[in-house]
């Protein structure tokens, strides 16, 4: 059997953006060539053996979270039940991007095809703003639990936590599908090399023999609404969280601190990337800092998120121990 070693041919890079003479004379792109974090190949096994073992812990943390979430009762609540989507959707967000990755280090063939590239931006959306649209929603659960407590069972309860979720998904797909539809309505011809390690939004249309101009009006007037409306949320409600808890007494308020500061780890870590790659103009974009904000929002963040909430609750370490006690891991 043949056995896996890390690939040290790289893509030739490209000499520069689509010029008139490349639109004009080249042939219509089928497929795309990712070419990676790095075009230098002894690099190229540090990147799989870190990415796969950032990959491993996304996938091992938010799946023991969708278990300990389900299996035990005591966590049957709406905040818990919000960690639990926002688990689902961190396992579907991180593999839309990384095992490709993976799999382009370990091949000589950097190739995507142009339709499978247009998949994998459309799901990349999707779970993207799903996972941005969610943490929203559980600002707004920590808001109802500390500053109008009394409520709290009748205005989150599972319905309506059901229906917050059911439209994040839906807001988040036709947002997909405004984006994907605007792309695919542009032109591509001659250069096909892709400066990114997956199919983003600015490299694409960087590569555009089109006029992009409706695309990045729709970015900046559509994704306001839809990314900085929510970011905008997150900051009003925590600064009214804010001013609530600096009247409680000194203990009740150090437990509302210790639970809103998880929350506000994965907000700054998710919208300070987003924000600094998605709303600069297409003419200021850079590869290179689009790569690192890029793995901050799609690998990191993901990563990270169940460690965070986990680390710092007592009711989950709670619940993993009654489980490991009981042995459902170990039958």
């Amino acid at each position: 059997m043949a056995r896996a070693t890390c690939s040290t041919a790289s893509p030739q890079l490209p000499t520069g953006l689509p010029g008139p003479m490349d639109c004009e004379n080249g042939t219509g792109i089928d497929e795309f060539v990712l070419l990676g974090l790095s075009s230098q190949p002894e690099k190229q096994c540090l990147f799989f053996f870190i990415f796969l073992l950032m990959y491993g812990a996304g996938l091992l943390g938010n799946i023991m979270m969708l278990i300990l979430i389900t299996l035990d009762a005591r966590l049957q609540t709406p905040m818990y039940f919000l960690l639990r989507s926002l688990s689902v959707v961190d396992v579907g967000f991180i593999s839309v991007t990384v095992p490709q990755m993976l799999a382009h280090i370990l091949s000589s063939s950097k190739t995507i095809p142009f339709y499978s590239c247009m998949a994998q931006f459309f799901f990349f959306y999707v779970f993207g703003v799903t996972d941005l649209l969610l943490v929203s929603v559980m600002a707004l659960d920590r808001y109802v639990a500390i500053c109008n407590p009394l409520h709290y069972t009748t205005v989150m309860n599972q319905k309506v936590c059901g229906h917050l979720v059911a439209g994040c998904w839906i807001v988040s797909t036709l947002h997909s599908m405004l984006h994907a539809g605007l792309l695919l309505r542009l032109s591509y011809h001659g250069d096909n090399h892709l400066a990114h390690y997956f199919c983003d939004h600015q490299p694409l249309l960087q590569l555009s023999c089109s006029d992009p101009s409706i695309n990045e009006a729709a970015i900046f007037f559509e994704g306001v609404v839809v990314i900085l409306g929510p970011f905008v949320f997150i900051i009003l409600t925590y600064a009214r969280i804010v001013a609530t808890v600096m009247k409680f007494s000194s203990s009740m308020r150090h437990k509302a601190f210790s639970t809103c500061a998880s929350h506000l780890t994965i907000v700054v870590l998710f919208y300070g990337a987003i924000i600094g790659v998605y709303f600069l103009p297409t003419s200021s974009y850079s590869s290179e800092r689009g790569s690192v904000f890029a793995v901050m929002y799609t690998v990191i963040a993901p990563m990270s998120s169940p460690y965070i909430y986990s680390l710092r609750n007592k009711d989950v370490k709670r619940a993993l121990r009654h489980l490991l006690e009981k042995g459902v891991f170990s039958r």
